[in-house]
C-alpha cells in the first residue's frame, strides 16, 4: 500500500507548475512531473531532480499517458501570447487533446483532476470586475483564439466529463501571475519591464497605459491551486484565482523603474489586436469557498521577481 498521494503535474516544468510540484512535494505528496520543454525548462525543476518522491517525465500531453495517479493537475499548455501565437494549431491541441487524454487518464483511474483555465476565456470583457457566471466577449478567429478558445473548449470537456462519466473536477480561471521563474522571453508585461529596467533599455508600453491589470504573484496562486483541490466535491468551479488589486500599466512600469532603480524611459507603442482593456478578478467565490485571498502586495512580490531576473542576467 501506499501511504502517499501520487500526483501528476502536467506542464510541471514551466513556471507555475514548477512552483506547484515543490509545494506538493513539501505537504508529502509523490510528484510525477510531466513535460515536453517547449515553454518549460529543466533548470525550472533543477533543485527536485534526485528527490526521492519526484520523478520527470518528458511527455507531451497531446499523446495519451498510462500512469497510476491519485491526482492530476493539467498545467501543460503555452501561456503567453508569444508562445501560443508560435504555432497556434499546437496550441489549440494541447488545450484539447491534452485535456481529452488527461481525462481519460483520470476516468481510467478515478483521479481527482483539475484544469488550468484562464482569464482570456472572457476575452475582452465588456463587464467588470468579471465574475465565474460572466460567458465572455471572444473572437473566435483573431489570433489569440487558439488559446482562449482552446481554454473555453477544455472546460466544455471537463464539465462533459463531470456529467456524463462523475469525474471528481476542478476548474480554476488563472488571472495574471507574475514571480521568479517566469520566462524572460515570454513577452509579458512584468518580465518585459523588469528586463528592459535591469538593461537600462527603454520601457515600452502599448497604448497609453491606461489599460489596467491585476497581478497575483504565484505562491498565492499556488496556494489557491492546493485549496481548491482539498475542497468539497461540489466545489467544481469554475473559480476566479487572482489578485483583485488593480494597477494600471503605466503604474507598474513606474513602480519597476523605482524598485530597479534604472534610468529607464517610457516609451508607447500601438496596443496589439484583441488586447483586452482591463481585466480583473471577483474573488467572492475563492473567498466563500476556499477561504483564499492573495495575500502578497505587488511591491514585495516585484522585488523578490527582480531579484530573480537579476540573477538571470
Amino acid at each position: 500500500m501506499h501511504d502517499r498521494k501520487r500526483v501528476l503535474v502536467t506542464g510541471g516544468a514551466g513556471f507555475l507548475g514548477s512552483h506547484l510540484c515543490e509545494r506538493l512535494l513539501a505537504d508529502g505528496a509523490d510528484v510525477l512531473c510531466a513535460d515536453n520543454f517547449f515553454t518549460g525548462t529543466k533548470d525550472n525543476i533543477a533543485a527536485l531532480i534526485g528527490q526521492p518522491h519526484f520523478e520527470l517525465l518528458r511527455h507531451d500531453v497531446t499523446f495519451p499517458l498510462y500512469v497510476e495517479v491519485d491526482e492530476i493537475y493539467n498545467l501543460a499548455c503555452p501561456a503567453s501570447p508569444v508562445h501560443y501565437q508560435f504555432d497556434p494549431v499546437q496550441t489549440t491541441k494541447t488545450s484539447v487533446h491534452g485535456a481529452i487524454n488527461m481525462l481519460g487518464l483520470a476516468k481510467r483511474t478515478r483521479a481527482k483532476i483539475f484544469q488550468a483555465s484562464t482569464s482570456e476565456v472572457y476575452g475582452d470583457p465588456e463587464v467588470h470586475p468579471q465574475s465565474e457566471d460572466y460567458r465572455g466577449n471572444v473572437n473566435p478567429i483573431g489570433p489569440r483564439a487558439c488559446y482562449d478558445e482552446g481554454k473555453r473548449c477544455a472546460e466544455t470537456l471537463f464539465f462533459d466529463y463531470y456529467r456524463q462519466h462523475g469525474l471528481n473536477i476542478r476548474v480554476a480561471r488563472i488571472f495574471n501571475t507574475y514571480g521568479p521563474r517566469m520566462q524572460p522571453n515570454d513577452g509579458r508585461v512584468v518580465s518585459n519591464f523588469i528586463l528592459q529596467a535591469l538593461k537600462g533599455e527603454a520601457i515600452t508600453l502599448f497604448g497609453d497605459g491606461a489599460q489596467s491589470r491585476a497581478f497575483c504573484y504565484v505562491d498565492d496562486l499556488i496556494d489557491g491551486f492546493v485549496r481548491l483541490m482539498a475542497a468539497p466535491d461540489d466545489v467544481t468551479g469554475p473559480i476566479n484565482l487572482g489578485n483583485p488589486v488593480e494597477f494600471t500599466i503605466r503604474a507598474l512600469a513606474e513602480m519597476v523603474i523605482e524598485l530597479t532603480g534604472s534610468k529607464s524611459v517610457i516609451e508607447t507603442r500601438p496596443l496589439p489586436v484583441d488586447d483586452p482593456v482591463q481585466r480583473c478578478p471577483d474573488i467572492a467565490l475563492a473567498h466563500e469557498r476556499l477561504d483564499w485571498h492573495p495575500s502578497i502586495a505587488l511591491e514585495d512580490g516585484l522585488k523578490k521577481t527582480i531579484t530573480y531576473f537579476k540573477g538571470l542576467i
